[in-house]
């Protein structure tokens, strides 16, 4: 007999970072540490496209940033620009009030409450963001997540003819893009969470056909929380399987009120919440309803399964 290869008994949040986690954009302590004004960097960003269209190149307009990161360290205003410095970046962000105790009070609601462990029931957050993966590592929030994707740099290019077994060479500059992430490409890793090719990346290929009843966490187990229109995609594919989609705006922000309020009524999110995660407050009750709701629910059709494939004990015959 073959077994299933998931209990599908994980629950995935999903969290975009810039804005959704913390109040500005990750690249600000890198800016501040080389005296550099954010500002004038993204107008410089976001005139590449217009730039480079008047001699005929197309740029990706949500990656091209990197590119200018890499501009800035081959120009020696990023001089010595290390994936070590972009970690030590990340200790200098501030994440907005209640997190990050909220990633580790909503896993222990459900990891902690009996009627959950009867069926191994438990939860996994993830970080999927177009910044910087290794920020995002130095940051506080990096001990509660179970996943991290991201933008990565690489510093020591392998040269010509290199082989498996050349030495790694110490610290240096990055100067290569890795990996790169835009607001289409996270979607990406939805599927990566969703069929398990995270966890088991030897076995299992993003590509790979698995049947929806043997994908690692249903669409249905996640939730995809993030600030704003950028994170359609996203929102899209939890939307069109069953899953749940939140949006985060700041306290007060008006702006940011009336852009939510579009993608909730035009059905790109369920709902949304100001960006406060502490305890009793909107956003907080919300998501760990959810969080609950989805438990129950997975708990539900363990105990049903279970009932039905088993029969009916033998009993005494009447005369």
């Amino acid at each position: 007999m073959t077994l299933p290869p998931f209990s599908q008994n994980v629950i995935a949040m999903v969290w975009d970072f810039d804005k959704t986690l913390i109040q500005t954009y990750m690249q600000d302590p890198l800016f501040k540490r080389y005296h550099v004004d954010g500002g004038t960097f993204w107008k410089e960003v976001n005139s590449l496209s217009e730039y480079y269209s008047k001699r005929g190149i197309s740029i990706n307009r949500d990656t091209c940033y990197l590119n200018h990161i890499l501009t800035y360290v081959k120009a020696g205003i990023f001089k010595g620009l290390s994936n070590r410095i972009l970690r030590e970046c990340g200790k200098e962000l501030s994440f907005y009030p209640g997190l990050p105790l909220f990633f580790e009070q909503i896993k222990k609601s459900i990891e902690e409450n009996e009627k959950y462990q009867k069926y191994g029931i438990r939860l996994e957050h993830y970080v999927v963001s177009t910044g910087f993966s290794e920020t995002i590592r130095g940051s506080a929030i990096a001990p509660y997540v179970d996943g991290i994707f991201g933008c990565e740099f690489i510093e020591s290019p392998a040269q010509p003819g290199f082989s498996k077994e050349a030495p790694i060479e110490p610290e240096q500059e990055i100067s290569q893009i890795a990996v790169a992430i835009d607001n289409t490409s996270k979607t990406r890793y939805l599927f990566e969470i969703h069929k398990g090719s995270n966890k088991f990346p030897e076995s299992i290929d993003v590509n790979s056909f698995i049947k929806q009843e043997n994908r690692r966490i249903p669409f249905s187990n996640m939730i995809y929380i993030a600030d704003g229109p950028s994170d359609v995609p996203a929102f899209s594919i939890l939307n069109s399987h069953g899953g749940s989609t939140f949006a985060i705006y700041p306290k007060g922000d008006m702006n940011a009120f009336k852009q939510v309020e579009h993608l909730r009524q035009d059905g790109r999110i369920a709902t949304f919440g100001e960006a406060d995660y502490s305890e009793k407050s909107h956003t907080w009750m919300w998501l760990c309803g959810k969080v609950q709701e989805i438990a129950d629910k997975i708990l539900k059709n363990h105990a049903d399964s279970i009932q039905k494939n088993a029969s009916l004990p033998p009993s005494h015959l009447s005369s």
